[in-house]
């Protein structure tokens, strides 16, 4: 139930900013807004309009204007007096009213401050940020091969180079480029290593692990820590204001049913 609601309420918002839609064409003084091409779109997986090549996006709008054409010989044709079609409006009706009227439940469910720093000083460990550190390495299957790489670096050789022609890591083709890690992403041994260093410094001794033996070049350092009450407040407001719904629309439900004739065959 909770899901049908919070997706009916999605809904309800996507509807609301196609009143705002952009149009691509016209049909007989009728627009093509990003309403219709979005109706097409539903039925393509991982679409996305805004990334479509301009022939992509001229097939897409082509559509849109056949639905249209089809529609409207659709009504010209009289369906819209069939009792199948004033079933379905009455089903659209009563849809779009509920669809609505969850907007509007929703929309007026407040917070107050106190109960956003409750929530927050309550839950902590849910807005910390974990220290992480940006790093290459060099893997090498031996420790003697290690040491002759620590030396070349000695002598001023270059780190991504030597990366590329003699690490055996997947990560090699990248000059040793592992991104941002935590602690807890990478084996202890490799992860102790790598937080020691300053940034900019490389280890001077073969880091060993059971992948091998690592030379570990640290590039930068982010340090941990927890979000302030200010910057997690949005996602703090948004998280109760859907438990207060779900809630409320619980409560709502149940009222309903124990007046209602239900009967389930």
């Amino acid at each position: 139930m909770n899901k049908i609601l919070l997706s009916s309420l999605v809904a309800v918002t996507m509807m609301t900013s196609s009143m705002f839609a952009k149009t691509y064409a016209t049909v007989n003084g009728s627009n093509i807004t990003d309403k219709d091409v979005g109706a097409i779109l539903q039925v393509i997986p991982g679409a996305n309009f805004a990334q479509m090549t301009k022939e992509q996006k001229k097939k897409i709008i082509d559509q849109a204007i056949e639905k249209k054409l089809l529609g409207e010989k659709a009504l010209k044709a009289g369906m819209e007096n069939k009792p199948e079609f004033k079933e379905a409006l009455k089903n659209v009706k009563r849809d779009l009213a509920l669809e609505l009227w969850m907007k509007k439940e929703f929309d007026s469910i407040t917070l107050k401050d106190s109960e956003i720093k409750a929530f927050y000083n309550k839950n902590k460990k849910m807005f910390q940020k974990p220290e992480t550190a940006k790093a290459r390495h060099i893997l090498l299957k031996t420790k003697k091969d290690a040491q002759a790489v620590i030396k070349e670096l000695n002598a001023g050789a270059d780190f991504q180079e030597l990366a590329r022609t003699k690490s055996t890591g997947p990560s090699a083709a990248n000059g040793g480029d592992l991104g941002w890690f935590d602690r807890k992403r990478m084996v202890k041994e490799f992860s102790d290593a790598a937080f020691k260093l300053k940034k900019g410094k490389y280890t001077k001794k073969p880091v060993k692990t059971q992948f091998g033996y690592h030379v570990i070049l640290l590039e930068d350092k982010k340090s941990g820590g927890s979000a302030s009450l200010d910057k997690a407040k949005p996602s703090i407001e948004q998280s109760l204001k859907v438990k207060k719904f779900q809630e409320k629309m619980k409560n709502i439900t149940k009222k309903l049913r124990s007046s209602a004739d239900i009967k389930i065959k």
